[in-house]
């Protein structure tokens, strides 16, 4: 028996990938079909894929073509799964020619050529489209803006803000076609909200009345009650209302986040993180969108707090350093956390500089993430036999955003965003964040 693998996405499964299939169907026997995961596409930075691993799955499974289908995970497991499985050839497409030459090694490699002018990519791009608005004047909305070229049907609709002078070219031309907040909003299906905290509620308020969906830079309000309104308007009209902190897409966080549930320190009693900068801050003539530091730091300082610890906790200590003349704006603010079974703390600045690392304590071990720990490829795992110890490294691309536009994007389909950031922690979020306030 002359057994054939295969691998692909398979995304949108159409004609060019089932001829593609047939042709390595008849060089053999048994055909085994290799369908990459999410995670793996991810890794590779192709985040475009508009299916998830089941229907993709299924689609080849109804083709009646493979005898076997596996699922692709890690980088190298081409060369286990011809091992394992005893694979006699090995072929994939002519847009690939040489690239898997190495696997000679192990087996017969064979290319075949692809239909022309039949893509996924095409096919993907021919779907109706996220006709996106951005708000606000600060440099992460410039971020969002390139980020959004990574994700197909996504297109941006225009710009809203109180000043362009942070933004970049492309978006100052097209904050001058938007001469208002409803003008913007007639244009487009959904905004990315990044406008100072203060004005949060009532540009997310009046988007989800126009029919927007929403993805907000946390902290999405400064009041628990605003909060729960907005996600009752939402849940209404069946729109999306999506906190956005870029640090919770990362690959690099989830990865860590499954490695401490699945108990790699043992019982975590202790979370401490750091997120801090140096601006440059004019003490008697502050900006109008610049944020204080407990809502620029707070949402990504608390993220892992509460993911890992929950935010059941039983008692709060905070110590704040604010402006002489702006009692509003805390250049330093240090909040302590109290659980049943652990404890925690954040150090957040606008005006102060620390190393922004997190450490991350267990009965086994602790995991230790250098600075600047929220955009993070790279983590250890340390214990007390330091040959024990482990390094974790994984591709970041643009700071976790493109993944929140995708993740947001498969919500707005009706998916399940498995990173998301839950409405309880967005909850806790606001009521620590908007406990010190902001003018």
């Amino acid at each position: 028996m002359t057994k054939v693998i295969t691998y692909g996405t398979y995304d949108f499964l159409h004609e060019g990938h089932i001829r593609l299939l047939k042709r390595a169907k008849a060089l053999g026997d048994y055909l085994i079909v290799g369908v990459t995961a999410d995670d793996f596409d991810m890794a590779r930075g192709k985040i475009n894929v508009g299916q998830s691993l089941m229907e993709r799955v299924e689609a080849i499974r109804q083709t009646g073509l493979a005898d076997k289908i596996i699922i692709e995970e890690y980088e190298g497991q081409k060369i286990d799964d011809i091992r394992r499985y005893e694979a006699d050839i090995f072929t994939v497409g002519s847009d690939w020619v040489g690239k898997f030459d190495y696997l000679n090694e192990f087996c017969k490699v064979v290319y075949l050529d692809r239909t022309e002018g039949i893509s996924s990519t095409e096919i993907r791009s021919h779907r109706q489209e996220l006709r996106i608005g951005l708000v606000g004047e600060t440099n992460i909305v410039n971020k969002f803006k390139n980020e959004c070229r990574y994700v197909n049907g996504v297109e941006i609709a225009g710009v809203y803000a109180s000043t362009s002078g942070t933004l970049d070219n492309e978006l100052k031309n097209l904050t001058s076609r938007t001469s208002s907040y409803d003008e913007l909003l007639c244009k487009c299906n959904a905004v990315y909200i990044a406008s100072k905290p203060s004005e949060h509620y009532h540009q997310v308020k009046k988007a989800l009345e126009s029919g927007a969906h929403v993805i907000c830079e946390s902290p999405i309000t400064l009041d628990i009650e605003q909060f729960d309104e907005l996600i009752h308007i939402a849940s209404e009209k069946g729109l999306v209302l999506m906190d956005g902190i870029k640090t919770a897409y990362s690959l690099a966080f989830n990865r860590m986040m499954l490695l401490i549930k699945a108990g790699i320190i043992g019982d975590v009693l202790s979370v401490d993180t750091t997120c801090t900068s140096l601006i440059d801050i004019d003490k008697n003539n502050l900006p109008s969108h610049l944020w204080n530091s407990i809502t620029a730091w707070g949402p990504t300082a608390l993220l892992p707090i509460f993911k890992i610890l929950g935010t059941d906790f039983k008692q709060t200590m905070r110590y704040s350093k604010s402006l002489p003349n702006h009692k509003d704006f805390d250049i330093f603010t240090k909040v302590s956390f109290i659980y049943d079974n652990g404890v925690a703390s954040i150090k957040v600045g606008q005006g102060v500089k620390s190393e922004g690392e997190m450490v991350i304590s267990g009965t086994k071990g602790y995991i230790y993430v250098p600075a600047p720990w929220w955009k993070t490829d790279y983590f250890e795992v340390r214990y007390e036999n330091s040959s024990e110890n482990k390094r974790y490294f994984y591709q970041l691309d643009g700071e976790g955003i493109r993944y929140e536009i995708l993740s947001f994007i498969n919500l707005i389909k009706g998916r399940k965003s498995y990173n998301q950031v839950s409405e309880e922690i967005s909850q806790q979020i606001i009521r620590i964040v908007g406990n010190t306030g902001e003018g």
